[in-house]
């Protein structure tokens, strides 16, 4: 098939969506398909197989793109339209392949241009408005949630990324055709760590000796770090070689975090360190003695806890729906989002080495038959296939599913 994936993303970032959008390109270039990408002008170019990305023309204004919703993003993708247009005047392509808010106007470009339609379901958008604190109010939600209520009607298939969106989907129309594809862990499935890597990063580190409780991902309010510093002065307290890392900060994050963690004094138990490549970050999961995910709320798992699954090492986190669609009392511990219960968790690990062995190996165990890289190719063969067999029955519509 000849795709055009609309992707309104910096890519690639190791982060959220751009790592699911990796993950879809990497399973269709295998199952041999041929795919143009349409991206912001931000992010590392990534190769595969058969697939060439397409970045709008850069706006020197905007260097970096922050997760949700923003007025960079408008005009992004704005251009991301016009780039898409040009591009579909240019090919035929037998699928447009959306992620995120690009379905807005996939669906009138796959009507216009006679092709089908799958939206890449990463979050209800409607709700994003709402929990990054932009456009909050009544009547951009509602235009939203009705543009997202026409896209589900509309679309050929959907793709979600876990069990709420899935059972959201059923909720609009009983009817839609939809496959839940979770995210597996990035390059964990590709990348052996070696204890020599571990031995070189706590050099690089200076932290022989300490008890390292590891963090991997962005530093957005909803991923709870505030309530994670506040556990550090309790963790310290019985275990004073303790060590909290926070690895992915942007800018001036890790510094202003840092400066943070000074007034608490509590600069000799906390590092905050800048995002790193994916391959990197597997090592310091390696290295970890505890791995956590203070989150606050959400539905959508982090992606972050299919590597930390990977990794072999206990985690904890917090139990909201975010966590518990894949973690549960056998492969983590599972704890209220606040600050005494999550430092307790953490102890809790740390006083009993046989309950951080049996959950780490669950874990692991877990990982491998549910999420593996096979497993995750034949789902997405699966929905593609499923378009395959209606490519040449019907042509594609605007029209309702009642």
């Amino acid at each position: 098939m000849k795709i055009l994936m609309i992707s309104p993303q910096p890519f690639f970032e190791p982060r959220g969506t751009p790592i699911s959008v990796y993950q879809r390109l990497e399973a269709l270039s295998a199952l041999g398909h041929e795919i143009d990408l349409v991206t912001y002008h931000v992010g590392k170019d990534v190769e595969f197989p058969n697939v060439k990305i397409h970045r709008v023309r850069k706006v020197k204004m905007i260097q970096h793109v922050r997760i949700g919703p923003s007025r960079a993003k408008i005009l992004l993708d704005v251009l991301v339209f016009f780039k898409a247009i040009q591009l579909l005047l240019g090919k035929r392509y037998d699928v447009i392949h959306s992620h995120e808010e690009a379905s807005f106007f996939s669906m009138f470009l796959a009507w216009i241009f006679r092709t089908r339609h799958l939206y890449d379901m990463h979050s209800v958008l409607s709700k994003q408005l709402g929990n990054f604190n932009f456009g909050n109010k009544p009547i951009f939600i509602k235009i939203f949630g009705v543009l997202e209520t026409m896209v589900l009607k509309t679309c050929d298939a959907v793709i979600t990324v876990g069990t709420d969106l899935e059972k959201y989907v059923k909720t609009v129309g009983s009817d839609i055709r939809v496959v839940m594809i979770e995210n597996i862990a990035l390059q964990a499935y590709q990348t052996s760590v070696q204890l020599d890597d571990v031995e070189q990063l706590k050099n690089k580190l200076d932290l022989d000796g300490r008890l390292p409780i590891v963090y991997t991902g962005t530093y957005e309010r909803y991923q709870g770090l505030t309530m994670a510093l506040e556990c550090v002065e309790i963790v310290a307290k019985q275990y004073p070689r303790v060590i909290f890392i926070f690895v992915g900060a942007k800018n001036q994050q890790a510094r202003e975090w840092t400066e943070i963690a000074r007034e608490m004094n509590l600069q000799e138990h906390v590092l905050f360190l800048d995002a790193v490549p994916p391959a990197e970050s597997m090592v310091y999961l390696a290295y970890a003695a505890v791995l956590i995910s203070p989150r606050l709320d959400g539905t959508t798992t982090p992606l972050k806890i299919y590597s930390y699954l990977h990794a072999n090492r206990p985690i904890v986190a917090t139990i909201i729906t975010a966590h518990t669609q894949v973690l549960s009392p056998e492969t983590a511990v599972l704890v209220e989002p606040n600050k005494d219960a999550f430092a307790e968790g953490i102890l809790r690990v740390l006083r009993d080495p046989e309950l951080a062995e049996c959950i780490a190996k669950n874990a692991h165990e877990f990982a491998r038959e549910k999420f593996s890289h096979q497993d995750y190719i034949s789902k997405v063969n699966q929905i593609y296939q499923s378009l395959s067999s209606v490519l040449e029955v019907e042509e594609p519509a605007l029209s309702w599913r009642e």
